[in-house]
């Protein structure tokens, strides 16, 4: 007799399982705990099989005998259903881990150690908010062109042209490792390289030296009332034109004081090198301001909400704004005044300037050299720069 649903449901279970048929080898098994599923008996090149349908009431009785009809099809047509089953699952785990998102994830581990900590999760930011919820679940390989340009396009449409154009840059470099490692067999990023607006390059706003009085006056005043952290890190940055990042994740340990030297290691530097900060004695001022603020912490410019970890990135030029210089300056439009005013001011020359400024070397060969080249010289430029600064401040 075939089932019917009220005798799935009242089906109780009993000291061991058992079955309740159905017709054609379909049959429910009820187990000891109460688990009821689907399954059907069937015989293959002279073997008798079973195959899993589902979890009863999950499957319902209609669900579970057209699964039954399709198995029947496949075993007339010379196909284990139970093996054709286990591919298709296979080829599931298949696509799940040859996705976009997954091989993006693994390229993203194997580079990351290329970029600085804030850089590495920056670039897994983007990716998981505009790409990853486009097109993340899909086989990498089957991904075409105009699929990841309405990506990319939605991104266009926020107005974030350059970074629609950067996300393009990793999507490039993802498909490529696609590519390279069996996953893909095209690139379909490049043919996109002309496919986004063009983005128009603009400097960083940087104050001009005739500028530094009123900005050092407004900075000692304080009438923003800025907090007293806030405020060193901002004299600090200028004084020493480091990039913002490099001064906000700055450790005590990196300091030496006796020989007025800040090592800041290569991870933390955008080119991946180690880079020499030599320390006026306004900085060693400011070192000891700082220590007031130390407590447990192993950052110079430690968070006020979270322990053990830094100022926001967005602090100094939060600062910046409220001092009323919003659109004329932001904090690494510090490296640019540095350096008009060492070379027209001070007169030094543009290699120990660009030296200090950690810029990368178009010369590899060059790149290898000493990292510690022009250091005396650049002791004594960053003295005279701070002294600089100073006498504007003392200008009326």
């Amino acid at each position: 007799m075939s089932l019917n649903d009220l005798i799935c449901k009242n089906a109780k279970p009993k000291e061991k399982e058992y079955k309740l048929s159905d017709s054609e080898g379909l049959y429910l098994l009820v187990k000891p705990n109460g688990t009821r599923s689907w399954c059907m008996k069937y015989r293959f090149a002279g073997k008798e099989r079973k195959l899993s349908i589902g979890l009863y009431p999950a499957v319902s009785l209609s669900a579970a005998r057209e699964k039954r009809s399709e198995a029947r099809k496949l075993l007339e047509a010379g196909t284990d259903p139970s093996q054709m089953k286990k591919q298709e699952k296979r080829m599931l785990v298949v696509k799940e881990q040859n996705s976009f998102e997954a091989v993006a994830r693994e390229w993203h581990e194997n580079n990351k150690h290329q970029w600085t900590e804030d850089h590495a999760k920056a670039i897994l930011h983007r990716l998981d908010h505009d790409i990853f919820s486009e097109i993340g679940h899909r086989p990498i390989a089957e991904i075409k062109a105009l699929e990841l340009l309405g990506a990319l396009k939605k991104i266009e449409k926020r107005g974030a042209h350059e970074l629609a154009h950067r996300t393009l840059q990793y999507c490039t470099r993802i498909f490529r490792y696609a590519v390279l490692t069996g996953r893909a067999e095209h690139n379909p990023a490049v043919d996109l390289i002309d496919a986004l607006k063009p983005v128009i390059h603009t400097h960083y706003k940087a104050l001009d030296v005739k500028d530094l009085p009123d900005f050092m006056k407004c900075l000692e005043k304080n009438e923003a009332r800025l907090f007293k952290l806030t405020r060193l890190a901002v004299k600090m940055l200028l004084l020493t034109f480091v990039r913002t990042g490099e001064l906000i994740y700055a450790r005590w340990e990196e300091f030496d004081e006796a020989e007025a030297t800040w090592y800041i290691p290569a991870e933390r530097m955008k080119k991946r090198r180690p880079h020499i900060v030599p320390l006026s004695t306004q900085v060693l001022e400011i070192l000891q301001e700082l220590r007031k603020f130390r407590g447990e912490s192993d950052f110079l410019f430690p968070s006020q909400v979270k322990h053990n970890a830094t100022m926001s990135n967005n602090t100094v030029l939060g600062a910046i704004k409220r001092m009323g210089y919003k659109g004329k300056t932001t904090g690494h439009g510090f490296r640019a005044l540095a350096m008009t005013a060492l070379k027209e001011k001070l007169n030094y020359r543009h290699e120990v300037i660009d030296r200090q400024l950690a810029h990368a070397h178009k010369n590899k060969i060059v790149a290898a050299y000493d990292r510690a080249e022009f250091l005396d010289e650049r002791r004594k430029m960053m003295q005279d720069w701070a002294d600089f600064v100073d006498m504007q401040t003392a200008i009326t």
